[in-house]
């Protein structure tokens, strides 16, 4: 299937690992301009020369801590006139309730959910001007199925749901979209690094593991094992389409049936 999206100026944020890359990997196959995005300049130099070899399309990239403000300016002044913004760029840390500082808290909010909406608001006025555009945030199930180990994720990732879809209500009745996209549990560099260590830790294997946490964890996963970061990616190139115009103000799930919901 063709999306539609050759020439098409692409952001991913936190994109050099994970579902990040993965996305940015599935928009450069279809043609897409993409910007990929990191801290380090040497992870954005090497995804940019891999994707660029990959798929022969026109990739980029951009070193910057996109929490900081200066740094997101910087971006949209070196690449005007982003008509695809995928918000990916986000961090995660099992923690008690009562470790969870105040200091813990605006950091995953300036991480999860700021870094987004300021993009958001840069990124929108081209978007306006071209009566064209598609604003993703990259939630998770943890959004619906707040989870107790780390509630300060869950709560942000419950607060990209409500920016998505209040923007997606700012903008109707133009040609921009505005969706999230909610992960279920995903093998993700992070989490695959996670995972190994815990489960090296009690000396089992990742697919020991990995069985007994849908076991025990996430019972109601209906795949029962981690989704691949290039799964995800596909429900997120679509929704970057032209072919998904009517698709907007939407909380897609790509969860693996984790979270037990026909609806």
């Amino acid at each position: 299937m063709d999306l539609q999206l050759k020439g098409r100026l692409a952001l991913v944020t936190g994109s050099t690992a994970g579902i990040g890359l993965a996305i940015a990997q599935a928009l450069a196959h279809e043609g897409a301009r993409v910007i990929v995005n990191g801290r380090r300049q040497d992870a954005v130099d090497a995804v940019v020369e891999r994707l660029r070899a990959e798929t022969g399309a026109e990739v980029r990239g951009f070193a910057g801590d996109l929490t900081e403000a200066s740094a997101a300016d910087e971006l949209l002044r070196t690449f005007p006139g982003v008509e695809i913004l995928v918000n990916n760029l986000g961090i995660f840390e099992p923690k008690a309730f009562e470790d969870i500082a105040d200091a813990d808290w605006m950091r995953f909010f300036e991480a999860n959910v700021l870094s987004g909406v300021r993009l958001a608001r840069l990124c929108l006025p081209a978007m306006r001007r071209a009566d064209w555009g598609r604003i993703i945030f990259i939630s998770s199930e943890s959004a619906l199925q707040i989870p107790t180990e780390m509630i300060h994720y869950g709560v942000t990732k419950t607060a990209q749901i409500a920016v998505a879809r209040g923007l997606a209500e700012a903008v109707a009745g133009t040609g921009i979209t505005v969706n999230s996209v909610l992960p279920g549990p995903t093998r993700s560099r992070g989490v695959g690094e996670f995972v190994e260590a815990l489960a090296a830790g009690q000396g089992k294997t990742f697919a020991e593991f990995e069985t007994e946490f849908f076991e025990r964890v996430r019972p109601t996963s209906l795949i029962k094992r981690f989704a691949s970061p290039e799964e995800v990616a596909s429900l997120v190139a679509y929704v970057a389409s032209p072919l998904a115009s009517a698709t907007t103000g939407a909380a897609l799930r790509v969860d693996g049936g984790v979270v037990k919901s026909a609806f």
